[in-house]
């Protein structure tokens, strides 16, 4: 490897880069010869027919087409590895270009939006953005499974313990230093242009098994040895074809009491042979790697199955639904009735599922897995200088941080800020002006102290918190479909948040705006009861107003709690922010000068 490619010695966008340069030079090279096989191939074709109207018209030899035909055929053969070639270049070229846009900000509608993954009335994923267009789980994604899809969005939904959260952070640190390991992967998917669904053959595999007789599948063999040696008997030795005609009606009868178990293994075993393909291919390349993360080991231990790696399990399950679909060709389909080919590859799929449906779920868990952990592993090698969050599971509920940000903000344009909660500052209630950073302060706790729960890297300099589960009320609205007022949205998210306290772990509260859909003496009163009791049960978190009246009950409430603000600079008739928190009660509001701004009289 060029020192210009080496992980280890350049940055990510650098590699991209180069690995960019280096793959379209392979494209346009191979773009170059398969003009030229085309017009070889083309020129051998001509060839080939002077010599075949040769050969009829001019009696030359016929073995003289042998050459021609010999030559076209190993063009057609290169001109497919060039085309592969080609097309691996730039399946290659988009998936560098894809880092690439996530590195410079330009990879919004790029991925999976993994909409079909958020839960109802999840507790945060809707107010931090964790699915749908521009959210973190597109960031995120590299996964080409449903497995690892469905894997990484668990593990965003729900906070791990500690123990887990630090297993995942070594093998997130193992992965992260084997690139070309991720971008194979990455690769595979592409190529059989095939998105596993696991859910399909996880049910069939589990499915209700059909057991047959160990004489079934040797009878089968016998009855159709029988039948291809009366076959050859007639036809090499001259034996009445009544021997044929006798051994095809008695495999028949042996073969109709079986119809409807075989009729119902095939009908269940419409799996794909593109999704096993992927599955096998993913499953062999994780196989060939030796890691040393324990949670790696273990991973690759599920695919270990009676003395064969799970990837040639599915392999052959895959060769073997391969070959039903072939009795669907007409021309194979008479000699497959006659040589009772579906029976027999149904009873061998069946056998398959008997002795190996069981490991299955574990397979695509273990694939799944380590999908999710490559994708928090190309994020954390994109974003080297993210560091692992300290986990302190036996402090009280903690979460202290300097220089956090919010990791889906460009770097350039992100204003890290230092922030702490804990047994001593159990409430930060945020005041500021509009547009000054509150809600975004809100989001940036939030989606780190997600990355972090989930065994990521975080978007902060430093980070300790202990195991938290979260509860947000951000982003709640009135509901047309469900006749709520936008007050009677946020009190259920708010009565949702409080049941949280009941799980047994420390809470995090994030709450934008609280009751601004009342009025203010009714806002009053209700916010500063709904936050005390957080308090009072132990939960620590974070408050934004514009209501200046409820900055004053921190002297109030029954934990510590203090102000902290947002401000923003009138500079002529430009408002300027800068996005820092500073300590206190902001001083000034800029609604008046942001209403002039739009054109309104006021």
């Amino acid at each position: 490897m060029t020192a210009s490619t080496n992980p280890e010695t350049t940055t990510p966008a650098q590699r991209y880069h180069a690995r960019i340069q280096a793959e379209q030079e392979v494209i346009a090279r191979a773009e170059r010869q398969e003009r030229l096989l085309s017009g070889s191939r083309l020129a051998v074709l001509v060839l080939g027919l002077l010599l075949l109207a040769a050969v009829v018209f001019s009696g030359v030899y016929a073995a003289t087409l042998l050459l021609p035909v010999t030559v076209f055929f190993g063009l057609v053969i290169a001109h497919e590895r060039v085309i592969q070639a080609r097309d691996r270049g730039r399946r290659l070229v988009d998936h560098f270009e894809r880092g690439l846009a996530r590195l410079e900000g330009g990879w919004i509608g790029l991925g999976e939006f993994g909409l079909s993954h958020l839960e109802a009335s999840h507790a945060y994923a809707e107010d931090l953005d964790l699915f749908g267009r521009g959210s973190l789980f597109e960031y995120l994604s590299t996964a080409r499974t449903e497995a690892g899809e469905a894997t990484l969005a668990q593990w965003l939904q729900h906070p791990a313990d500690a123990e887990t959260i630090r297993s995942r952070q070594e093998a997130v640190a193992e992965v992260r230093d084997r690139p070309e390991l991720r971008e194979e992967l990455a690769l595979l998917g592409e190529t059989l242009r095939a998105k596993l669904h696991p859910q399909q053959l996880e049910t069939w595999a589990g499915g209700e098994k059909l057991r047959f007789h160990p004489l079934v599948r040797w009878m089968a063999r016998a009855f159709n040895l029988l039948f291809v040696s009366t076959l050859i008997a007639w036809g090499a030795f001259g034996a009445s074809p009544l021997y044929a005609v006798l051994a095809l009606l008695t495999q028949t009868a042996f073969v109709l009491p079986l119809r409807g178990k075989v009729g119902h293994i095939i009908a269940t075993s419409a799996l794909g042979r593109r999704d096993l393909d992927l599955l096998s291919s993913m499953l062999a390349r994780i196989e060939q790697e030796n890691f040393s993360a324990p949670h790696l080991q273990r991973l690759l231990d599920k695919l270990k199955t009676e003395g064969l790696p799970a990837a040639a399990r599915i392999s052959q399950l895959g060769r073997l639904v391969g070959a039903l679909d072939a009795r669907r060709n007409q021309v194979f389909a008479p000699f497959a009735y006659a040589l009772l080919f579906s029976t027999q590859i149904a009873l061998r799929i069946e056998d398959w599922r008997v002795h190996h449906g069981r490991a299955v779920r574990g397979w695509l868990g273990a694939v799944g897995e380590f999908e999710a952990l490559a994708s928090l592993a190309a994020f954390a090698w994109e974003h080297r200088g993210y560091p692992f969050p300290e986990i302190d599971a036996d402090q009280g509920p903690t979460f202290c941080a300097t220089k956090l940000g919010h990791p889906l903000i460009p770097t350039l344009d992100c204003v890290p800020n230092d922030l702490r909660l804990g047994p001593d500052r159990r409430l930060l209630v945020i005041s500021g002006s509009n547009m000054s950073g509150k809600s975004t302060m809100l989001r940036s706790v939030g989606v780190n102290a997600v990355l972090a729960l989930a065994g990521a890297p975080v978007c902060a300099e430093s980070l300790a918190l202990s195991v938290l589960t979260l509860g947000a009320s951000i982003r709640v609205s009135d509901s047309l479909q469900d006749g709520a007022s936008r007050f009677y949205t946020e009190i259920r998210r708010l009565r949702q948040i409080f049941d949280l306290l009941g799980e047994g772990r420390d809470l995090l509260f994030l709450l934008d705006e609280l009751l601004q859909g009342t009025n203010s003496h009714d806002r009053l009163i209700g916010a500063e009861a709904v936050v005390g009791g957080l308090l009072e049960r132990g939960g620590i978190g974070l408050l934004t107003t514009h209501d200046l009246a409820l900055t004053e009950m921190t002297a109030r409430l029954p934990g510590p709690a203090e102000n902290i603000h947002f401000e923003d600079q009138m500079v002529g008739d430009e408002i300027l922010f800068d996005y820092r928190c500073r300590p206190g009660i902001v001083q000034h509001s800029n609604a008046l000068a942001l209403m002039r701004a739009v054109g309104l009289e006021v």
